[in-house]
């Protein structure tokens, strides 16, 4: 099996990200007048939990939006109207390519690169959805914390609350998804278009879960760079569950970890029979695939012999509703595979 997975289909010919939406648009039509009614029946302060803390939350006006996954989630719950721009670092494929290219225009772009105090300070907003140490950091000054004393409210994705300090929560990836939804929805005033999304999620989840190849996992090493030593997922990330759902499994899911680096002797030793290239950034995954069938360490591994390569989008691969188009995409491949390996 060659590396032209499912997934290298032209986009033209690729509907599947837009369908669900549309059919969830059709089950709740109205979802832009819902977030308005929220807004014009003056909903007052709701407390919601922020990485294990609560927090009081008054409505939204100007949201700031960091990648793609931040941004998506508040798109997918029709809250445009309620953003004010976002920020999208050069790593972040082009909004054009998202299902909410029309929302992303709507929009202002802020910044194409790093989340900073002072951009969210100069664009006056009222509300910052980002997640810890992707957007919030120690170390460029902009935590919850930080802009709780500025009088600026801020929301953390549910998964990147493995390793915040302090406050830890911890669920699996996808569940983070549905919490963040479920979150934004009572925040904003639109629980039930929130529940109503995260059902329809739920229930792709299911159906992809139903139909995965029978027998033993087929063992899955994700790529997302480096040279010396691999980066990859751990168990606390979204791919991880892309790869459970979908009928493989994570050959470094054992790992506490979110992303992180490990070693090319431990990659060899897993032995994986498919690997997820992680596309981002200024680096093709074409690039990557090379480098990877190039490299000596790699040369006996057996998804490198059979060149099983699947390439997963980096907004599939964050926290956001894009996970669940790339695991129904990864499933159909691993389908494909599976069938091709018995």
């Amino acid at each position: 099996m060659k590396h032209a997975p499912l997934n290298r289909i032209p986009k033209s010919r690729l509907p599947l990200p837009f369908l669900p939406m549309a059919a969830t648009c059709v089950l709740l039509a109205g979802c832009g007048a819902e977030v308005e009614e929220a807004a014009q029946a003056g909903l007052g302060p709701v407390t919601v939990q922020r990485c294990g803390e609560e927090v009081e939350y008054t409505t939204p006006e100007r949201a700031v939006a960091y990648e793609g996954g931040s941004a998506d989630k508040l798109f997918a719950l029709g809250l445009t109207d309620h953003v004010h721009g976002y920020v999208m670092p050069p790593a972040n494929p082009p909004v054009t390519e998202s299902p909410w290219a029309d929302d992303y225009a709507s929009v202002e772009l802020l910044s194409d690169d790093l989340l900073n105090r002072e951009l969210v300070v100069d664009a006056e907003a009222d509300l910052v959805v980002a997640g810890w140490n992707s957007g919030f950091s120690d170390q460029r000054g902009i935590t919850p914390q930080i802009l709780d004393g500025l009088g600026i409210q801020s929301f953390m994705h549910t998964e990147s609350c493995f390793n915040y300090p302090g406050h830890p929560e911890r669920v699996r990836p996808f569940e983070g998804l549905y919490t963040d939804l479920e979150r934004l929805g009572a925040i904003f005033g639109v629980s039930e278009r929130a529940e109503a999304l995260v059902a329809d999620y739920r229930s792709r989840v299911e159906a992809v879960v139903e139909q995965a190849p029978e027998g033993d996992p087929v063992p899955v090493f994700l790529y997302d760079s480096g040279t010396d030593q691999p980066f990859t997922a751990g168990g606390q990330v979204p791919p991880d569950d892309i790869i459970g759902h979908a009928g493989g499994e994570n050959v470094f899911g054992d790992l506490e970890e979110r992303w992180t680096q490990v070693g090319w002797e431990a990659v060899v030793e897993a032995e994986p029979e498919v690997i997820i290239i992680l596309d981002y950034g200024d680096r093709p995954a074409e690039d990557k695939i090379d480098f990877l069938t190039s490299s000596p360490i790699m040369a006996e591994v057996p998804a490198v012999v059979e060149e099983n390569f699947f390439v997963l989008d980096y907004n599939e691969g964050i926290s956001g509703p894009r996970n669940i188009d790339g695991l129904e995409k990864f499933a159909r491949y691993l389908r494909e595979f599976g069938a091709d390996r018995s």
